[in-house]
């Protein structure tokens, strides 16, 4: 019973929000950090997806109203949906992939017993996923960083679960060929032991 008091209640904050600005800070607190993580996710720069989560929360405050609220789970699918549209968008205007992939080399963080390779390996990572579609982007990181379920993934792209499942399957094929060929991973998927 306490568990459909709580569902009951964090859909009348979702409702409340729309008009009372104290349940709309209390959805802020509630999810920047899941959003922003996200957006660090896919931007690998903390700075711009601090920029990025803002602007999440200003699309949601100005499309309050055309936001059809059923409850807390289709709002929070929007709030990934919004994230996954302001980080295309930001991708597509303001920053060009080859910058972002020089600015990498310096801020990889690994404690393994060889960095310089372990950081020549996520940095390969990164400039894989960057070069996938925007929308195999968005599947790996909701899969993999944000780990959702298949069915939520669906609900943020807005596509049927079979199609996310897809897109996943794609997307991974697609990174495994460039590790694969770069040597990272064998044929087997498994990662390499330097």
């Amino acid at each position: 019973m306490g568990d459909n008091s709580r569902v009951a209640d964090n859909g009348r904050i979702v409702v409340e929000a729309r008009y009372d600005p104290v349940a709309f800070v209390q959805l802020y607190r509630k999810y920047y950090n899941e959003v922003f993580r996200y957006c660090v996710h896919r931007l690998f720069d903390r700075n711009i997806a601090e920029d990025i989560t803002s602007e999440v929360f200003l699309k949601v405050v100005q499309n309050f109203g055309r936001f059809n609220v059923n409850g807390e789970p289709q709002f929070r699918s929007w709030l990934y949906r919004i994230a996954t549209n302001e980080v295309n968008n930001h991708l597509r205007k303001k920053v060009g992939r080859d910058g972002l992939f020089k600015r990498f080399g310096g801020q990889v963080n690994d404690d393994t017993d060889d960095p310089e390779s372990s950081a020549e390996k996520l940095a390969l990572l990164k400039k894989t996923i960057f070069a996938l579609k925007p929308k195999y982007q968005t599947v790996i990181t909701l899969r993999f960083f944000e780990n959702l379920k298949l069915t939520e993934i669906a609900t943020v792209l807005g596509c049927s679960p079979g199609t996310a499942r897809s897109w996943l399957a794609r997307a991974l094929a697609k990174i495994r060929k460039k590790l694969t060929a770069a040597g990272i991973i064998n044929l087997s998927g498994d990662a390499k032991n330097d």
